[in-house]
């Protein structure tokens, strides 16, 4: 009763400027006192209100789920900072459609914030949404607690200026999902940064990554199933891969990003720091996907101590139409050859790369050259060429592209096995003296060379 007094009195007071301060809701932000209960009243009472803001003042704030309501902005000012409870009796989950394959994972959904099947929701301002490294030990790997924002069949999202810290899972997660916002966020430390994951038949659709920052344990961003996405202006340091790509995608732009290793903040489960591939794009690596990835352009990007700047490689079940990559510089390459790889019943059908310099750490040797590729893992492997390696493509075009070494290393530059055509125009690479052969072409149907480093057949 007392509760419901207070709610009243409070919606009574905020209501005019639609502004609901959750200390009129009984929070504290001493951060000892646990503030679940009154910040979900400050947000019910703004949904009933027709929408409005939730404000967190200066303070710290420790809590439980958060379940954000439809046209309900929770704004954080300077200063606030909301903690997730290492009580995680207090954490709920959604229940993702019957046909998304991860609806059977019950408890992995929990969140800190959560919207479920809402629309108009807003997450803004300048303060933080610590995780505070909760620790599951019936968790994921025995560890992974909550993820920090979770929203699943949302429209019309948008998560601006705050900033995410040690997220006991990932940042931001959400599914089936369309016209989602993510504009000038800052992410530290924890697993993922953005994960977003549709269905077959239902991709998370219209999203836009803009001027981030992430700096993150695990894969900066990932996930599968996406229509018309969008990666402009951030900056990726990850002790993983930068950028991971598990299902198919389309209508993908990579723009204007520094992707780089190694990470500033350990991968949680390995306690590495390395990064891995810059783009990993390898629909059904993880696990059995179908469908077609198509329109992917990736330009004007620029990537240091990566593994390989692009490991791109298909499973059966996948398909890829066309792959752009425009105007790419990465040096430091310390692992593996860019490659190019379908391991599906389909080749890839056209691949481009134009203007891009790659710098390889090299060092690989002759031995290494006569090692048998195997279909890839989940991460780039060392291959029998330095420079580039493309298996089963249909269509692939070297415009201006130049392959570098910071030593010797007496693997082929390039080896292409089953392409149907090849075209090279400006393709240089480093020379090294007493190497056996610099290109091999095996299964090469058509090939046009004009201005490379290798003549045609």
């Amino acid at each position: 009763m007392v509760g419901a007094l207070l709610a009243a009195c409070a919606m009574s007071a905020s209501s005019a400027d639609g502004v609901f301060d959750v200390r009129n809701f009984g929070a504290v932000g001493d951060g000892k006192t646990l503030e679940t209960a009154a910040i979900n009243r400050a947000v019910e009472a703004c949904a009933a209100a027709g929408g409005g803001q939730v404000l967190l003042p200066p303070g710290t704030f420790l809590s439980g789920t958060v379940h954000l309501k439809s046209r309900v902005t929770l704004f954080l000012a300077a200063g606030a900072r909301l903690v997730g409870t290492t009580n995680l009796s207090q954490y709920q989950h959604p229940t993702p459609p019957a046909f998304m394959p991860e609806a059977k994972w019950g408890k992995w959904h929990r969140a800190l914030l959560l919207g479920d099947g809402v629309e108009d929701i807003a997450l803004a301002g300048q303060g933080v949404i610590d995780g505070n490294k909760v620790f599951d030990p019936t968790g994921e790997e025995r560890m992974r607690g909550p993820h920090a924002f979770v929203f699943v069949n949302c429209r019309r999202v948008s998560v601006r200026d705050v900033s995410f810290v040690d997220a006991a899972n990932y940042a931001i997660f959400f599914q089936i999902s369309d016209q989602v916002d993510i504009r000038h966020v800052t992410i530290t430390g924890g697993w993922d940064g953005v994960h977003f994951r549709g269905a077959p038949s239902r991709p998370c659709r219209d999203v836009t990554i803009t001027g981030c920052q992430m700096f993150t344990g695990d894969d900066s961003i990932a996930g599968r199933y996406w229509d018309r996405a969008l990666i402009t202006g951030c900056v990726l340091n990850s002790s993983c891969n930068p950028i991971r790509i598990i299902g198919p995608v389309r209508h993908l732009i990579i723009h204007d990003c520094l992707l780089y290793g190694p990470g500033l903040h350990p991968h949680r489960t390995s306690n590495r720091f390395n990064a891995l591939a810059g783009v990993n794009l390898q629909p059904g690596a993880w696990d059995a996907t179908e469908g077609l990835t198509d329109d992917v352009l990736i330009s004007d990007v620029t990537m240091h101590d990566v593994s390989t700047p692009f490991h791109f490689s298909m499973k059966p079940g996948n398909t890829a139409g066309n792959i752009t990559v425009n105007r790419v510089s990465a040096t430091g390459v310390y692992r593996a050859a860019a490659s190019v790889e379908s391991w599906a019943e389909t080749p890839f059908t056209n691949v481009v790369f134009r203007d891009v310099t790659v710098e390889f750490k090299g060092g690989g040797t002759r031995e290494q050259a006569r090692a048998l590729v195997k279909s890839p893992g989940v991460d780039a492997r060392p291959l029998p060429a330095w420079g580039f390696y493309a298996r089963n493509v249909k269509g692939l075009v070297f415009d201006n592209v130049r392959l570098r070494l910071e030593q010797d290393d007496l693997r082929p530059a390039m080896i292409c096995d089953g392409v149907e055509r090849l075209t090279a125009d400006g393709f240089r690479f480093t020379k090294v003296a007493d190497m056996d052969h610099s290109v091999v072409l095996t299964k090469v149907a058509h090939i046009n060379v004009r201005d490379s480093d290798f003549a045609k057949p």
